[in-house]
């Protein structure tokens, strides 16, 4: 195939300007019936929102890293007037933690950082709901005893398996239905 400089230069000039463009950002395509689900669920959200309010724990897993800043103080040097400025220390990442943390709209019921090299599976996940369960009755004991608090968590295979759902039915706690593929509310 014979291409001309020309268009060499056009194709080169074109892919200089070519920019990457973040995946999570494009939004999913979703079935008539997933968007009439989703609606449906936000109605049924607004008609509840003022008795269930102060009910609902949200939980998710999210990653903490733990930075060691060196002070200016620690880092300032003599230097004569012309000299070069000192090059600033790149702050390095002391440590990343996974946390499994669950939360009241006001407070945090129960948080755990999971082991290193421990994968959240559903049956590190049905651990941690168990020991959320006996927080819950020991933190909020008049929402346990009456069993009126909501579990709110996304919809990952983790959070929606079938070991999850016999254990979340056994105990009679509610779950906070979540739209899927839903930005908007997501439990952080």
């Amino acid at each position: 195939m014979n291409i001309s400089r020309e268009t060499s230069r056009k194709i080169l000039t074109e892919d200089l300007y070519m920019r990457k463009v973040c995946a999570k950002m494009v939004p999913k395509e979703l079935t008539e019936e997933q968007k009439q689900r989703r609606v449906t669920i936000y109605q049924d959200l607004l008609e509840r929102q003022d008795d269930i309010l102060g009910c609902v724990i949200t939980g998710d897993e999210t990653w903490v890293y733990q930075y060691d800043p060196e002070m200016k103080r620690q880092i300032a040097q003599w230097k004569t007037a012309n000299s070069p400025r000192p090059k600033l220390p790149s702050v390095q990442t002391k440590s990343q933690n996974n946390v499994a943390d669950f939360f009241l709209y006001y407070r945090i019921v129960h948080y755990e950082f999971v082991p290193a090299g421990q994968t959240v599976n559903q049956v590190y996940y049905l651990e941690v709901l168990e020991r959320l369960h006996e927080k819950v009755r020991w933190k909020q004991p008049k929402l346990f005893a009456i069993n009126l608090w909501i579990l709110h968590h996304d919809n990952t295979p983790t959070h929606t398996a079938l070991s999850m759902r016999e254990f979340l039915a056994t105990e009679q706690i509610t779950v906070l239905e979540h739209p899927a593929y839903s930005p908007d509310l997501g439990p952080q």
